[in-house]
């Protein structure tokens, strides 16, 4: 009886680790997948393509924006925005996110916290950032994106 307890208990140890060991597997490949949309953004950036850079967000008029003392809605309204605000490349410099720190909120729900700059001829502003991603059927997509700037 005691040795069947012992086999029971080893047996469901053993199913209990590999669902952990999977899980774990499966959250470091999500949050790999949602700080891979990030790098493409800064490549995008860089190379002074913004619509490249909006790739991340999802495109739609649900997409919120805050940053500023304002809100924008729309996936539209945000690249008009960042057009009017980096209009040539010089005035977009070189991007950077650091401190990035990625919670699974759920199967399809991220909260991104991070820190960027943006180094400039004339000047470096910075910021903080915290981002809700979506998992959608094309992958990992903004929906909303507050953005502060330290200055």
């Amino acid at each position: 009886m005691c040795t069947r307890i012992i086999i029971s208990f080893a047996f469901f140890s053993l199913l209990a680790f590999t669902a952990c060991s999977k899980k774990t597997e499966s959250t470091a490949a999500e949050k790999q997948a949602v700080r891979a949309v990030l790098e493409s953004q800064e490549q995008a950036w860089n190379r002074g393509d913004l619509e490249g850079y909006m790739a991340g967000y999802l495109r739609s008029d649900s997409l919120r924006f805050a940053s500023g003392g304002r809100v924008r809605y729309g996936w539209q309204a945000t690249l008009g925005a960042y057009r009017r605000g980096y209009p040539d490349r010089e005035a977009m410099g070189e991007l950077s996110f650091d401190e990035v720190r990625i919670t699974l909120l759920s199967d399809t729900t991220a909260m991104v916290f991070g820190h960027w700059r943006l180094e400039r001829n004339e000047d470096h502003p910075e910021g903080l950032f915290t981002l809700i991603f979506r998992k959608t059927e094309g992958g990992w997509r903004i929906i909303h994106d507050h953005t502060s700037s330290a200055r």
